[in-house]
């Protein structure tokens, strides 16, 4: 299957401090891929590099097309969603108000209500909260919330950055359970940064593991999960 996503030899930096050193990796079309490691490992720079909000070398492409260097608004354009670490939602807007703001740039107003259609399928809770503002839903809603937000901008690649982060754990199975839906109904692909790497492997169909803005370990997400050596080495379970 053809990648979709393909990083090579990418390097990231704050300032003068360099976060990312030679990553490369690849994305397949119709995929979810998991970045692990510990905090500070380079996971969250990876997905910031992506969308070019830090300062990168190397080459970053997307359905063939090179990406680096793209403003960020052009890379959402071209059909990447970032759900940023802390949800990254509109906290004084609506439910309502935060969907149509993601979706402004969008033309086909028919394929909006679709949209917005499939994702309160995916979040009936949403439609119940329309006219709530952002801020004021619970933990689990404005996770949800995030994703529906990115999925307005009709993604073929969703960037996760810690989804399950200070959510009840049933929670987190349910917001689980409907990324599986989404990548297997609406065909997104998705990039996943999660902490919790046991929840991660499930998920995922591949991995990558990172060390100090290193890759160290690559390979099926399967037999990541069950390499005890590699799991308590790299991963801490």
């Amino acid at each position: 299957m053809a990648a979709l996503l393909e990083l090579n030899g990418l390097k990231a930096y704050y300032g003068q401090t360099q976060a990312l050193h030679d990553v490369s990796l690849s994305l397949e079309q119709g995929g979810i891929t998991t970045l692990l490691g510990a905090n500070g490992a380079g996971k969250t720079t990876t997905l910031r590099a992506i969308c070019n909000m830090v300062r990168t070398e190397g080459s970053i492409r997307f359905d063939g097309r090179p990406i680096g260097g793209r403003p960020t608004e052009e890379v959402v354009r071209m059909g990447v969603g970032h759900v940023p670490e802390g949800r990254g939602t509109f906290t004084n807007l609506t439910v309502d108000e935060n969907l149509r703001v993601a979706a402004y740039t969008r033309k086909d107003r028919a394929a909006v209500e679709r949209d917005r259609e499939m994702v309160f399928e995916y979040f009936p809770i949403l439609r119940e909260r329309l006219t709530q503002q952002a801020g004021t839903l619970s933990g689990g809603e404005q996770q949800m919330l995030a994703i529906s937000r990115a999925l307005m901008g009709a993604p073929r690649l969703m960037l996760l950055d810690e989804p399950s982060f200070g959510l009840a754990p049933l929670i987190v199975q349910e917001i689980f359970r409907i990324m599986r839906r989404i990548n297997a109904e609406a065909k997104v692909s998705m990039l996943l940064v999660e902490q919790n790497a046991a929840l991660a492997l499930d998920l995922a169909d591949h991995a990558y593991v990172l060390e100090t803005g290193r890759i160290v370990m690559s390979g099926k997400a399967s037999e990541i999960k069950s390499d005890e050596a590699i799991r308590k080495s790299y991963l801490g379970y």
